[in-house]
């Protein structure tokens, strides 16, 4: 394989071409060249409008589904709808059938990986079957290659369990991904407890089953020196605990779903069912709260929640309806639309990402692996099911104004490029 990448506005903290327009030519799975009209034969050459190319986009919290639950998604049609988004790597949840718990579970994920545009990296359960009782194999689903521990969308309730689980990964220097909810506060709760959830009618969680589980995993952590990445943060006093714990030196970091960001409880009022997710969406102070956070670097990245559900799932009434929403595909085009600059993006998707997971950090440069994610960061438009790549559509940004197009990636010697 061999793409020449014509007049790409590089943006890259890390590459001595950062901000510089130029031609890139891949050889193989290796950058070639960077520089000024390269003159060089191609099987493949890459023009677009306003053509940007940065390091690839890693996200760190995406359901595939597989195996187990392969009428929702498949792991080809999830990486498809990754390639879209821009994503060369995806760290994907344990909540399968059977659970990532044990070395041969991870390695079935790492083995459908020669095949895949979009790299899939495993996120082993902190405890068997996800259940929260007993901890899994941590030690051998790492070594497998799992690059994380979490029970995905099952949160850890259990403190002794989640104290057992931040001492074992510190042998292994792990993260812990949890995502807060504290289920025996309103486990019934379809929204967020509010004056608009009694005007609806519709049961209310508050948002202290989130703090709750936060701070009460920050002094875990405070505890045992480990590491601990809380995802799905929706609230503005979450932010609040997370920077105190950062300004305090602890290893906390965090991220934000795409829809926390661009949508709030109000947005409920037609009782769409695929904007029924867990956390719930907040208010508006609470959605304002999450982008400065974005902005000011309390938040460390986005986190797709890429969670397909099947059309039974969702085109039913609200109380019934499973949580999740398929997102792969609009992140970057939700998070410049709420304001987040195509920078701060960049960084946090393919720097912040990779640091906190001891992934390993590819350069744009010479003689490098080719990791790259292409894009147009000023193109608005308007979202639609046919820039859906996934199996499911339960997508809540349908007919919703985006801005920033991905066009698409290049991954080694594998080529995903959008028509």
């Amino acid at each position: 394989m061999k793409v020449l990448i014509r007049r790409a506005t590089i943006v890259s903290p890390s590459s001595p071409f950062h901000g510089k327009t130029l031609d890139i030519l891949i050889d193989k799975d290796v950058i070639a060249a960077i520089g000024k009209d390269i003159k060089a034969k191609a099987t493949t050459v890459i023009e677009r409008e306003n053509l940007h190319a940065s390091l690839g986009w890693v996200d760190c919290f995406a359901n595939f589904c597989d195996p187990g639950y392969e009428f929702k998604e498949t792991i080809e049609t999830g990486a498809a709808a990754a390639a879209a988004g821009g994503y060369t790597q995806v760290m994907v949840i344990p909540n399968t059938n059977p659970v990532i718990s044990n070395k041969s579970a991870v390695e079935y994920l790492v083995n459908k990986n020669e095949k895949l545009v979009s790299e899939l990296l495993p996120i082993g359960a902190v405890t068997k079957n996800a259940e929260g009782k007993e901890l899994s194999e941590m030690y051998d689903v790492h070594s497998s290659g799992a690059v994380a521990f979490s029970d995905g969308q099952n949160p850890l309730q259990s403190s002794g369990i989640m104290q057992k689980a931040l001492e074992y990964v510190l042998t292994i220097d792990a993260t812990i991904i949890q995502l807060p909810d504290d289920k025996s506060i309103s486990p019934q709760g379809l929204m967020n407890e509010s004056i608009t959830s009694t005007r609806l009618g519709l049961a209310g969680k508050p948002a202290l089953a989130e703090e709750l589980m936060i701070a009460r995993d920050i002094e875990l952590a405070r505890y045992t020196g480990s590491k601990i990445h809380f995802t799905g943060v929706s609230t503005a006093k979450s932010l609040e605990l997370i920077a105190a714990a950062k300004k305090e030196k602890l290893r906390v970091s965090c991220s934000v779903s795409p829809y926390h960001l661009f949508f709030c409880e109000e947005d409920l009022l037609t009782y769409d069912t695929n904007l029924k997710v867990n956390p719930p969406l907040r208010s508006k102070a609470d959605r304002d709260a999450l982008r400065k956070g974005v902005n000011k670097g309390i938040v460390d990245f986005i986190a797709s929640h890429h969670q397909p559900q099947n059309w039974d799932n969702k085109v039913c009434e609200f109380e019934y309806a499973k949580n999740g929403m398929e997102t792969l595909e609009s992140v970057f085009g939700a998070a410049l639309a709420c304001g987040i600059s195509c920078e701060t993006f960049i960084k946090m998707q393919t720097e912040n990402v990779r640091n906190i997971f001891k992934c390993v950090l590819p350069k744009l440069d010479v003689n490098e692996k080719a990791m790259i994610t292409l894009f147009n960061p000023a193109k608005e438009f308007i979202f639609g099911e046919t820039d859906i790549f996934s199996k499911s559509k339960n997508n809540a940004f349908v007919g919703k104004k985006l801005k920033g197009c991905v066009f698409g990636i290049i991954n080694g010697n594998k080529l995903f490029i959008k028509k």
